[in-house]
């Protein structure tokens, strides 16, 4: 038994480690993927006021802290039995989709799309943003940073700061608005971004889908999973980031349950294992029948891919042109495909541009009206879609408004079961006969990336201390003794 780590594994935010093994005749028999970091937030969070949380939490991730400030608000407004004014949800909505809009180009440029723009195989020290920037030149590269940037500053704008926001800690509202001269400044912005998005849209359709080899490779049977997909979908079932019912569609497409935020429990369940820090959950009704695909598996997806599964189209007409041509060119709805994740990603990119242009055109967008009174503390759930996907906060508050339970079901938890499953299946489809490259291990890495996965969030459970157990075996792999600290 020949054994192969990837550790530590490239281009995602946090730690992770692969661990491939090979049997006698150079085959995969089985593939790990491991999370060994530990952080403690929902420990952290115990004892301290409501309007603090929706500040603390954005801590676990300087990536997706906009996406827990977000959640944690609307968790503190539900603990309150408050709802904000229709101008702060505007608002609220608005400094969201400048959050989705710089975290999907980070993605693509500089995490996930080194894979094709340079391709699979070039070197590693080309596999990255450099190696963009060399294959697409430095006006391109600079047009990427400027408009990530422009979707900093939206959420630095409205949020106060731009990457650890502090404006929506008010229960029933937001703590600035936005004033006219601000609101044509971002105008501009997000205009110019919505060419920008046409822009990644043609890259992706010149760079990948022109290209047969890559077109194949996404189709392929390595990177294909049949699961259930999660999203937060509007009443007309169209894709929301900021709000609306959580809609699971089966592995065919059906409606499979469409749940409030309130309802999450009854839904999910989470399942531990001894070898990762990452909770796995399911769908409660069908249950854990271990890391397998298909119908008969609680086993879901969420992130962008997942949200367009679980929905029926977009609210935007550019984003819903193209959301129509991905489903036809790689063979109608469901799609399976793990690497279409990156397709579904500018997509989202594209429907973000748009709505932000919606909403910063809104008369009622610099209304002062931006807060509503709270009632009595309680217990509240917030759910948002963060850039990797569905994301819940669930707060317990006591009397005097101190938390006394925090509950946190991030998106990379959601998606560790379908990572795990991905990983193995590229392994086991990539690697024959033991021959190993430094290019098939990353695109068994692809497998993963393809989710822009974040396991600083996904690992946030303490005990007081890191648990660790030991298992020793023998050479007939046979275990001789454990040991647990």
């Amino acid at each position: 038994m020949k054994e192969i780590v990837i550790n530590p594994i490239t281009r995602l935010e946090g730690h992770g480690k692969i661990t491939i093994f090979l049997n006698d005749e150079g085959n995969v028999e089985n593939a790990y993927f491991q999370v060994p970091e530990l952080r403690g937030f929902e420990r952290f969070c115990e004892g301290r006021r409501a309007e603090d949380l929706p500040i603390i939490t954005t801590r676990i991730c300087g990536v997706c802290p906009v996406a827990h400030h977000m959640a944690g608000a609307k968790a503190v407004d539900a603990a309150f039995n408050v709802e904000p004014t229709e101008t702060a949800k505007k608002l609220r909505e608005l400094e969201y989709c400048g959050y989705i809009i710089y975290d999907h180009i980070l993605h693509f440029y500089f995490l996930g799309g080194p894979d094709f723009i340079v391709g699979p195989d070039a070197p590693p020290a080309k596999r990255n943003i450099l190696g963009v920037i060399e294959k697409v030149g430095l006006d391109i590269a600079k047009e990427v940073i400027k408009h990530r940037a422009y979707g900093q500053k939206i959420t630095g704008i409205l949020g106060g700061r731009p990457t650890h926001p502090v404006s929506a800690c008010i229960p029933g509202g937001i703590a600035k608005f936005l004033s006219e001269e601000e609101r044509q400044e971002i105008e501009k912005m997000v205009r110019s971004c919505v060419e920008f998005a046409k822009f990644s849209l043609k890259i992706f359709d010149d760079v990948v889908l022109k290209n047969v080899d890559y077109v194949n490779l996404i189709k392929s049977e390595p990177y294909t999973l049949k699961t259930y997909y999660m999203g937060t979908v509007d009443k007309n079932n169209k894709v929301n980031f900021y709000d609306g019912d959580i809609r699971v569609v089966d592995p065919e497409g059906k409606e499979f349950v469409k749940f409030a935020s309130s309802e999450y429990l009854d839904i999910i369940e989470e399942h531990v294992e001894p070898w990762t820090y990452v909770k796995l959950p399911y769908l409660k009704k069908i249950g854990w029948k271990g890391l397998v695909a298909g119908s008969d598996s609680g086993i879901y997806r969420v992130g962008p891919l997942g949200r367009l599964n679980a929905a029926e189209g977009m609210t935007t007409p550019l984003a819903q042109e193209e959301y129509e041509r991905m489903y036809k060119i790689l063979g109608g709805k469901p799609v399976h495909a793990t690497l279409a994740f990156h397709w579904a990603r500018l997509i989202e990119l594209m429907y973000a541009t748009e709505r932000t242009l919606e909403l910063v055109t809104d008369k009622e967008i610099t209304s002062k009206d931006i807060k509503n009174k709270p009632g009595k503390p309680g217990e509240g759930v917030g759910i948002v879609e963060a850039a990797r996907g569905t994301l819940i906060h669930h707060y317990w508050l006591d009397e005097k408004a101190l938390a006394k339970k925090v509950n946190l079901v991030v998106a990379t938890t959601h998606n560790t079961p379908g990572i795990c499953m991905s990983i193995k299946n590229a392994a086991k489809g990539l690697i024959h006969n033991g021959k190993v490259t430094d290019g098939l291990l990353n695109m068994v890495e692809m497998a993963f990336r393809a989710y822009d996965p974040c396991f600083a969030c996904a690992t946030h459970f303490a005990i007081g201390e890191m648990p660790l157990e030991v298992k020793i075996y023998d050479n007939e792999k046979q275990l001789i003794k454990t040991m647990r600290r």
